[in-house]
């Protein structure tokens, strides 16, 4: 498995001005180098166990993958929440919802005790977490800062971010496409999963988006 991992999640979730609900501020990701290829996040053969920094670099990329997955599953299952009609299915996803946050928090929490290195073959780089003085980094950090919410002119709170509704179940699909997740997969495959995120987008409540 070889990923592209976007690990901006990290700096959006200690950023006191940033929701991405309310803004399109870019956000830096905390390791920059595995948004500029595909990595490895399992040992593919036993050349790859050979190396010790190779092999931590597979290992620190696999962290920040299950990370980036859960905080998805964080925010897009009370996105999808707003606009199921049925109650057995918003109980499924007010049920599941929950454990992708305590999942976030566990490898959020995991995926600071990296150690500084790079990989020998790749130049992937990890940096050092516990010694930055960037508050945007530090590790220590891992409950949500304090945001705007709803409207700017609203006291900022702590919130998981982003929950707008409008198209979440094709952002989530596409965050899957663009980290290579599905890589190979067959036409008749992605066909599928857009028909099904457009029917689960297309889903309304009663209210507006």
């Amino acid at each position: 498995m070889q990923l592209t991992v976007d690990t901006t999640w990290w700096t959006r979730y200690r950023n006191p001005n940033v929701n991405p609900d309310l803004s399109n501020f870019p956000l830096a990701p905390v390791i920059p180098g595995l948004m500029n290829g595909k990595f490895a996040a399992i040992p593919r053969t036993n050349d790859d166990l050979k190396n010790a920094d190779h092999l931590k670099a597979i290992a620190f990329t696999a962290g920040f993958h299950f990370g980036t997955i859960e905080q998805g599953g964080t925010s897009v299952y009370p996105a999808l929440a707003q606009r199921v009609t049925h109650p057995e299915v918003l109980r499924i996803l007010l049920s599941i919802g929950p454990t992708e946050a305590m999942h976030f928090q566990t490898w959020h929490d995991k995926a600071g005790n990296i150690l500084p290195v790079t990989d020998p073959f790749t130049g992937l780089t990890f940096p050092d977490l516990s010694t930055t003085t960037d508050e945007l980094l530090q590790k220590n950090k891992i409950m949500p800062e304090p945001t705007p919410f709803l409207n700017v002119r609203f006291p900022r709170c702590s919130i998981v971010r982003p929950t707008q509704t409008l198209g979440a179940a094709t952002a989530a699909l596409n965050g899957f496409v663009k980290s290579n997740l599905f890589l190979g997969q067959s036409a008749a495959f992605f066909n599928y999963m857009q028909t099904l995120a457009a029917h689960a987008d297309a889903a309304r409540r009663g209210f507006g988006d």
